[in-house]
């Protein structure tokens, strides 16, 4: 038994299988018609911040010019095995510094929760304005907040196919009031390898839309929450300043 995310380090390469069933290319597309809609900008630069494996870059690689930062270096690796034309940084969130700006920056799929609080939310909200143009915009797919979290509960997730069987049990509680705590056991059966076990913790912020509203339009975002979207929905910024 061995703690501490390693689906995104030592095991980064069972990532893709956990979330098979996710819809990147239909999550791209409708990511991709809210830059068509809200972009003022001209260029086409896109930053994807904790891109994972890279599968929105996938889609968003064929329009517009991509960098992706994770701060894993592991499961950057596997996205520069499918990636060639894509750039990518070994870089953290809330601090990264890449010298040149761009015209789109996306954090999806729920990442900006493992920022954890309010100050390190609002340090990487201005970290993001510094690095995009004028007339650029920020997409962010936002974690559960307080209210939608499913406290003390359990989940399961399976995977398979001929060679690898994979059971995700999550047990889901809280430490303190607003981090969200998934204890992540998982079963993974190889033929010829045997069978691993292993365990994440993974802590997350419980952020508030209207905080979070609020924290976008005090760092200069002209900034919106739009319920229905994919999901948790999704946040939207325009940098309307310098």
């Amino acid at each position: 038994m061995v703690k501490n995310q390693l689906l995104y380090k030592d095991f980064a390469r069972y990532y893709d299988l956990i979330y098979s069933g996710k819809n990147y290319k239909e999550e791209s597309a409708k990511i991709d018609r809210l830059i068509k809609k809200y972009k003022k900008s001209k260029g086409k630069k896109l930053l994807d911040v904790a891109c994972g494996s890279g599968k929105h870059l996938q889609y968003f690689s064929k329009k517009y010019s991509c960098t992706g930062i994770d701060l894993n270096k592991e499961i950057l690796d596997e996205s520069k095995k499918r990636l060639k034309k894509v750039k990518f940084k070994q870089k953290d969130m809330i601090n990264f510094k890449l010298n040149q700006k761009f015209d789109i920056i996306t954090c999806l799929f729920s990442s900006i929760g493992y920022v954890k609080t309010y100050d390190n939310l609002k340090k990487s909200l201005k970290n993001f304005y510094t690095h995009l143009n004028k007339g650029g915009i920020i997409l962010i797919q936002p974690w559960f907040t307080k209210s939608q979290w499913n406290n003390n509960t359990s989940h399961l997730q399976t995977y398979e196919d001929e060679k690898i069987k994979i059971a995700r049990m999550v047990f889901s509680s809280m430490k303190r009031k607003n981090i969200s705590v998934m204890e992540m056991h998982y079963l993974i059966g190889e033929d010829k390898k045997g069978v691993k076990h292993f365990v994440e913790k993974h802590e997350m912020g419980l952020f508030e839309v209207k905080e979070s509203l609020k924290i976008m339009n005090r760092v200069g975002f002209d900034a919106k929450y739009l319920s229905k979207f994919i999901g948790r929905g999704v946040y939207v910024g325009v940098k309307n300043g310098e």
